[in-house]
């Protein structure tokens, strides 16, 4: 499961120079590069990043869209060199994101029977289906108190470990997704996250037998127990394009769609 980062906003003491150059040297582009995508010069961009130079707002949001810097982040930049943050963070049960929030649900709602939930940037479960809801038969009563944690609920061993057949590929996809969005974002909550999952213990094997006919999956799947019978997922995730709010922006609403035809089958007839 993935979604976002949030909590990453870098310390402002280090000046907006330094932070663009991290960002940059992050985004492996030169001076000149960036330069010529921002329409300035590699001796500004220079001069900006030592010091010599303070860049004007515009330029700050102009070199964080060249760098893909993600919304929270452009906000630290602009503090750092002086100015007002310029995305708001509203919070989800604002009235302001009524309709969102109101979208979102009515899109988890229309995927059923298939799982379906939203995530915010520390994977705290913000909305779930019903499908969802089947999958979490089982899972231990603490895990299941608020807030929900989606990757500590799949890899937790009173969670849906157990259950997973394929776990130990399943969780090195997910340790290494979460070891990308600490290089890129430096989080702390996500580090921490990290660290507590991946000292789970990881069964030697989960039981129950393998399908009788191989499947030619074209992702890899979470192969999963549920009363007997086995599903196989494909996890894919929606974020939204251009956001003007750091809320919205470290949204992701995740979909697990069923990669064999027993999987459609069983859920059909589960949730009907």
């Amino acid at each position: 499961m993935t979604a976002l980062v949030s909590g990453t906003s870098p310390a402002t003491d280090r000046g907006v120079g330094p932070m663009l150059r991290a960002w940059r040297e992050r985004r492996r582009v030169s001076q000149l590069e960036l330069a010529l995508r921002a329409d300035s010069s590699a001796r500004h961009i220079s001069f900006v990043e030592t010091g010599r130079s303070r860049p004007s707002e515009e330029m700050v949001l102009r070199l964080a869209e060249h760098l893909d810097v993600p919304v929270r982040e452009r906000n630290a930049l602009l503090l750092a060199a002086g100015y007002a943050p310029h995305y708001p963070e509203t919070p989800l049960d604002d009235p302001a994101l009524g309709a969102l929030r109101e979208g979102m649900e009515r899109l988890i709602r229309g995927y059923e029977p298939y799982p379906a939930l939203v995530v915010d940037a520390t994977y705290r479960v913000l909305a779930a289906n019903r499908g969802i809801t089947m999958l979490m038969d089982g899972v231990a009563e603490h895990l299941l108190t608020p807030p929900l944690n989606a990757i500590r609920l799949t890899l937790h061993p009173d969670g849906l470990a157990p259950r997973i057949r394929n776990l130990r590929e399943w969780r090195g996809h997910l340790l290494e997704q979460m070891e990308r969005q600490i290089a890129l974002h430096r989080s702390r909550p996500l580090r921490e996250l990290y660290d507590e999952v991946a000292a789970y213990p990881v069964p030697e094997s989960v039981p129950g037998a393998e399908p009788d006919e191989p499947v030619p999956y074209f992702a890899l799947p979470m192969q999963i127990e549920h009363e007997g019978h086995a599903l196989s997922f494909i996890s894919s995730i929606s974020t939204f394009n251009t956001p003007m709010d750091v809320t919205v922006a470290e949204l992701a609403i995740e979909t697990l769609l069923p990669a064999d035809p027993a999987t459609v089958k069983y859920l059909q007839t589960l949730l009907p």
